[in-house]
């Protein structure tokens, strides 16, 4: 035990000097994307791999670490005859650290809730498991300045350089609770006048309202609309646009839960529409690390240039930091050939016939009536 704690201080310490020394040298990178049930267990050691080799300060999961209302097919095929539901909700959690986490190595791993963490699990369950993640230094040294009882929460921020990194709770169906909403608006009044702070990075799994992908987001779904979802959204929102207005610090924008890769996400005839604000925040969905791929929404061929939207792909949004706050994204992709040797050997054919050729949902997630509102 004294040696593996050991291990970890000295991890800790080694990365701490390397994300320092990026800073101290003006340019750094940091790596996110969500949704890696149903294959993960193949895609998120390629996603490790790549993110270690292009020295990133840390990755950012965007919730749905296991499917858990079935067996990931990843699982059933490791475990080759079929897994019982309740075993398999005792050890899927325990899956995904050792098998999507440990890959990092030194690398740090933040992780936030998507709906699927709540699947046969509560809220309470979450916090126990993935403690560890959750109550990094970094993360606690911010939580116990705003939460006198210095509790988890399911939503949190931490300054890395001149960037807050906030993560915001919309797991559940309704959205993001008062208690919640405050909180974000607190921490942003604190971001605009701190001089060190020069851009925000807001994380979070389902996207923000009336985006380019409003079927599978904070509007809720055709067949399950959340007004409350779409309020508080909107409120986050409109929230980032006057920070940005009021502070001219960079903002940006990050999701997962639908299963594909966009940019330009805020690009619709609601946010540029002067009653809303009139103000376009860039946005990227990311939901690209081993869940069953999803069909893009019927874009002019226009708009599948301009926001570059790809499903049946698999990979990983990097983030090049620039002194003056400023945040370039890029996408990568990641094939066959960027699986680890170890992946490659447990897997064989089902990595390249199931999770890289097949792992398709081709259901279609219309809009809700609020996604039509201009």
């Amino acid at each position: 035990m004294f040696q593996k704690f050991a291990l970890c201080i000295v991890s800790l310490i080694i990365v701490s000097s390397t994300v320092a020394q990026q800073v101290s040298d003006g340019k750094w990178r940091f790596a996110v994307s969500g949704d890696s049930r149903n294959c993960g267990d193949v895609v998120m050691p390629a996603i490790a791999k790549s993110v270690v080799a292009k020295h990133a300060a840390f990755y950012w999961h965007l919730g749905d670490f296991r499917a858990m209302y079935d067996v990931d097919e990843d699982m059933q095929r490791a475990y080759g005859t079929k897994l019982p539901m309740p075993e398999y909700l005792q050890i899927a959690w325990t899956d995904f650290i050792d098998n999507q986490v440990r890959p990092f190595g030194l690398v740090p791993v933040r992780l936030g809730i998507g709906n699927h963490e709540l699947i046969n699990k509560t809220p309470a369950d979450y916090l126990s498991t993935f403690a560890y993640w959750l109550d990094a230094p970094e993360l606690r040294a911010q939580r116990i300045k705003e939460f006198p009882d210095g509790n988890l929460r399911l939503y949190y921020h931490w300054k890395e350089g001149s960037v807050d990194f906030i993560y915001l709770d919309n797991s559940g169906d309704n959205g993001f609770e008062d208690v919640q909403a405050q909180w974000f608006e607190q921490v942003l009044g604190t971001d605009k006048n701190d001089p060190a702070i020069k851009s925000v990075v807001v994380g979070m799994h389902r996207a923000l309202p009336n985006s380019l992908a409003c079927g599978h987001s904070m509007n809720g779904d055709k067949n399950k609309p959340s007004i409350k979802g779409t309020e508080s959204g909107r409120r986050a929102y409109n929230d980032l646009v006057q920070w940005r207005h009021d502070s001219g610090k960079f903002v940006y924008v990050l999701a997962s839960h639908s299963h594909f890769f966009m940019q330009d996400l805020f690009d619709t005839a609601y946010w540029k529409n002067p009653a809303h604000g009139g103000a376009v925040l860039p946005g990227w969905i990311v939901g690209t690390a081993g869940a069953r791929r999803y069909p893009l929404p019927d874009f002019t061929p226009e708009m599948m240039a301009k926001t570059k939207a790809q499903t049946d792909a698999w990979g990983y949004l990097l983030g090049s930091v620039s002194p003056n706050g400023e945040i370039n994204f890029e996408f990568v992709k990641l094939g066959m050939n960027d699986l680890p040797d170890e992946i490659k050997a447990r897997y064989g054919s089902f990595a390249k016939d199931f999770c890289f050729a097949g792992n398709h949902d081709d259901a279609r997630h219309d809009p809700p009536d609020s996604c039509n509102e201009k």
